[in-house]
Order: structure tokens, then sequence, then C-alpha cells
């Protein structure tokens, strides 16, 4: 629970991970275990209730135990630093520079009104930065989503309390595993 130390506590790791991201699990198994979404992917559970207002207490379990599982998995202890090659070169060609990737994407963390994610996607053409409120997840809007922070007040609220751009700077600077964003841009551009 304290790998992410300093930058993000046991205490926010075992509140945020271990009780808040759960819960959204033990929903969704819950809302799928007797239906007809029992046996697909995450991935298709989300695409498939989507914007059905029947089921949007089943795409909002789905779509925040994947964003969740997004934001874990773009991090790792010892992050930031330098990013790979290809992605750096993309990065800037879309961006100018990384230093203004980074100011943008900051930018939309900390913009982005009451709870949500702010995003680096590639929308198929190029990288761009989105934001999405809730449960919402580039999925829906067939972006490939490559890294996002977590902006709802209970992911820094424990560390940072409402210091939200500090948050914001720790992440990038200190939790980013670049070499899973590298890959996952690998992956959207079929490389």
């Amino acid at each position: 629970m304290d790998a992410l130390a300093p930058y993000m506590s046991a205490e926010t790791l075992e509140f945020h991970h271990g009780r808040h991201h759960k819960a959204y699990v033990d929903k969704l198994n819950a809302l799928t275990a007797d239906s007809t979404y029992r046996h697909m992917s995450l991935e298709e559970v989300i695409l498939t209730s989507a914007n059905k207002p029947a089921e949007s207490g089943l795409f909002n379990q789905a779509g925040q135990h994947w964003n969740h599982s997004h934001f874990w998995l773009g991090m790792k202890a010892g992050g930031g630093g330098a990013v790979p090659g290809n992605l750096e070169k993309h990065l800037i060609a879309d961006f100018g520079s990384v230093d203004r990737f980074k100011e943008e994407f900051k930018a939309a963390c900390i913009a982005q009104f009451g709870s949500g994610w702010a995003w680096l996607v590639f929308d198929g053409e190029k990288l761009a930065i989105a934001k999405t409120g809730n449960a919402d997840t580039p999925l829906t809007e067939g972006k490939s989503a490559l890294l996002t922070c977590d902006v709802w007040e209970h992911s820094y609220y424990i560390d940072y309390r409402n210091l939200r751009p500090r948050y914001v700077d720790a992440f990038l600077e200190g939790l980013v595993n670049w070499e899973i964003v590298a890959e996952r841009y690998e992956s959207a551009i079929g490389a």
C-alpha cells in the first residue's frame, strides 16, 4: 500500500483502491451476475450499456471500474521521468513539446469541474487531451485512452487537501508509468 509514497500515501490507497474502487467492482459483479452481461468483457459492458437510461447504473459501475483500473495501471513507484522515444516524438509533434503537453494536461485536470478525469487520448489521427465527468470514458467516443488522472476529491484529498494542482504535479512528475503509456500508444496506432 505504500509503494506510491510519498506522492500517494498508503492511507489514500487504502481508501481509494481498497474501498472506493472495490465498491464499484462489487456492485458491477452483483449487477452482471445473472444477466446477459456476465460473459462480456468490461469494455463490451461499457459500450453496450452506454447512453441507455435504463442501464445507467450498470454503466456507472462499469465505467468507474474501467477508469480506475486504467488509472492504477498507468502509475508505478518511481514514476515520472523521461518519456520513451516514439511517444515523446508524437507528444512534441502534437503539442509542441513534452512540457507543453504536461501544461495542457494539468490545465485539463484543474479545469474539470467537480468529479471526473483528464485523459491523454489517441483520437485516430493525433494525440489529444480530453476530460470526462463521472463514469464517462473515452471508449464511448471511439478514442484510445493512453493516460488518465483521477481528479475526484477522494483521489487526492487525504494527501493534498484542496490543492489539486499540487496533486497533478506529483502525478506527472512522480507517478506516471511512461512505459505503459508508450505501450498503450503503440497498441492504439497498431505498431
